[in-house]
């Protein structure tokens, strides 16, 4: 992965993480600012680590589709061509700003991601497609999970001792 690509995924990793962390801070004004600047850091570079991993996920589901491994590496590597538009849904998703672009978006970029999947495997572009979005969805849930278990710890931590 080169290093734009991988400045790329920081940055789309940093606004998908602002978009979710920013409305949360507005609505606690308790939440010190050094927290708050921790907590987007630290969501950027989730976000950009799920989004490194959707093509490789992607090319292990396919693997384990075809019960042979596959050889070229090239499917499950991100290039600028396709982290661009990745980075472009994530600045779109702020929270009731397009939601719909924002997932037409992701569609977008999951279905480029089928071409170069299925040039590598035996696959038909719907098998390709259907590991991609398998993948997608697959790790979009266990981000959501780990988001879900994040607050309610926070929440049960920050919660004062009644007397």
């Amino acid at each position: 992965m080169s290093p734009a690509v991988v400045v790329l995924l920081l940055f789309a990793g940093l606004s998908e993480s602002a978009g979710r962390i920013l409305p949360l801070v507005a609505r606690r004004p308790s939440v010190s600012r050094s927290n708050a600047i921790l907590l987007l850091l630290t969501g950027a570079v989730v976000e950009g680590a799920v989004f490194a991993l959707w093509p490789l996920t992607a090319r292990t589901l396919a693997e384990l589709t075809l019960s042979a491994p596959v050889t070229d590496g090239a499917a499950s590597a991100w290039t600028a061509g396709l982290a661009a538009p990745l980075l472009l849904a994530a600045v779109l998703a702020f929270p009731l700003l397009g939601p719909l672009l924002h997932l037409l978006l992701f569609v977008g970029v999951g279905a480029s991601l089928v071409a170069p999947l299925a040039a590598t495997t035996e696959l038909d572009w719907w098998a390709a497609a259907g590991c991609v979005a398998v993948a997608g969805v697959g790790l979009g849930v266990a981000v959501e999970a780990v988001r879900r278990l994040v607050v309610r710890i926070s929440a049960t931590g920050a919660q004062e001792p009644r007397t």
